[in-house]
């Protein structure tokens, strides 16, 4: 029988843990028709967008070979997508050397991701966006610290061992426990006084993680106070200037580094592939994942908008759900080929996990009316197991 051409399109969370439920999906049928898999990226890593805080206090590695998660069995192709032309079932998409290239496809997943949402240029501060900007972000607060030895201005020195992270989403929450742990740990080494070291985590909400009770901020926020985080709610951070933080309500505040961790956006890639967009930027599926008006065509993870169709509640946009709508679209296809009724989107439990500093994380959920709380190390054992098993590591 006439060989199927599946393409996946992103190397990031959601399309690895495609390519590992449609191969999954393939062995398991007997091989009725066989299956070229072709994973398109332009990196030829798979990047753990997640740990970015990691490489801002310290050396970990986190990005992976996609070679290495997918050794045999999946033609790798390292290029940027331009088009999808879904009537002759096309993608055109052009190399790292500018050569322009087209695929023929019989189906087709869109899992290109997110971006880092940046701040304006002339709002100054360090954007925890990119492998690059985290590595700067060290280098800031390294230096930092080391003139703070030598300042005589006590005034100035405070400034020095002063960071402000703005935007206290799981990322930034994850970004300031990171960051006091080792500043303070490079304060006694350098032998300043470790409680001078101050990381404030501005917050816009009224409280820390609103997607859950009330008691999980809370406790969330004496975690964060416990291990040298000050956390500011209802506080807007406008610019940074010369080390000065311009606040919304008129006040200032000095820091020595203004760290932005504002959340994602859709990857502005999607603008100009041929497919349907909601006005927010995100792919128009249907309960089962397929695009809208675009046979052959399916997207999950954070590019696309998907709808339980049972409660009407948007997925979220964390490596939980698209493991999980990974997981459903190897059945969806196979549904589809055999021309079986598809299953359809479940929204994921409520479930979160938060990293608070090295081994220490906290985990919630919400199972048979009841609030479960993980703390400590088994908290962040949790929070480990999430990110190994969302990046296939076992």
């Amino acid at each position: 029988m006439k060989e199927l051409t599946c393409i996946v399109i992103g190397g990031g969370y959601a399309g690895i843990n495609a390519v590992k439920a449609i191969r999954k999906t393939f062995k398991g049928q007997a091989s009725k028709r066989t299956l070229r898999l072709i994973l398109i990226d332009k990196n030829t890593y798979h990047f753990r967008k997640v740990l970015l805080f990691k490489p801002a206090v310290g050396d970990e590695e986190i990005t992976i070979p996609l070679i290495r998660l997918f050794p045999e069995g999946v033609e790798f192709v390292q290029a940027t997508v331009t088009k999808i032309e879904s009537g002759e079932r096309r993608l055109l998409c052009q190399d790292a050397v500018g050569n322009k290239n087209s695929i023929k496809y019989d189906f087709l997943v869109l899992a290109v991701g997110s971006v880092v949402r940046q701040p304006d240029p002339d709002q100054g501060g360090m954007a925890l966006a990119s492998l690059d900007a985290a590595w700067k972000i060290r280098e800031a607060w390294r230096a930092n610290i080391k003139k703070a030895v030598k300042e005589k201005s006590s005034k100035e020195r405070q400034r020095l061992m002063t960071i402000a992270v703005v935007g206290a989403g799981i990322s930034g929450i994850e970004t300031s426990a990171e960051l006091a742990y080792f500043f303070r740990d490079d304060a006694v080494s350098l032998g300043l006084d470790p409680n001078a070291v101050r990381i404030n985590l501005f917050n816009a909400n009224k409280r820390l993680f609103p997607e859950g009770p009330a008691k999980v901020g809370l406790k969330l926020e004496r975690s964060l106070d416990a291990c040298g985080v000050t956390t500011l709610h209802g506080s807007r951070v406008l610019q940074e200037k010369e080390g000065v933080l311009t606040l919304s309500n008129g006040e200032t505040m000095s820091a020595g580094l203004c760290v932005w961790t504002l959340g994602l956006l859709p990857n502005p890639m999607l603008q100009s592939i041929g497919l349907p967009m909601t006005p927010e930027g995100y792919v128009i599926v249907d309960a089962s994942y397929r695009v809208q008006g675009a046979q052959g065509v399916y997207s999950i993870g954070d590019c696309a908008r998907i709808v339980d169709p049972a409660s009407g509640r948007v997925d979220g946009k964390t490596c939980k759900e698209a493991t999980a709508q990974a997981a459903r679209l190897g059945k969806i296809l196979s549904a589809d080929i055999a021309g079986r009724p598809a299953p359809m989107h479940k929204e994921f439990i409520d479930f979160f996990c938060f990293a608070l500093g090295p081994e220490q994380g906290m985990v919630w959920t919400h199972q048979w009316g009841l609030d479960i709380i993980f703390t400590g190390k088994l908290g962040w054992r949790i929070r480990k197991f999430t990110w190994d098993s969302a990046s296939l590591l076992k």
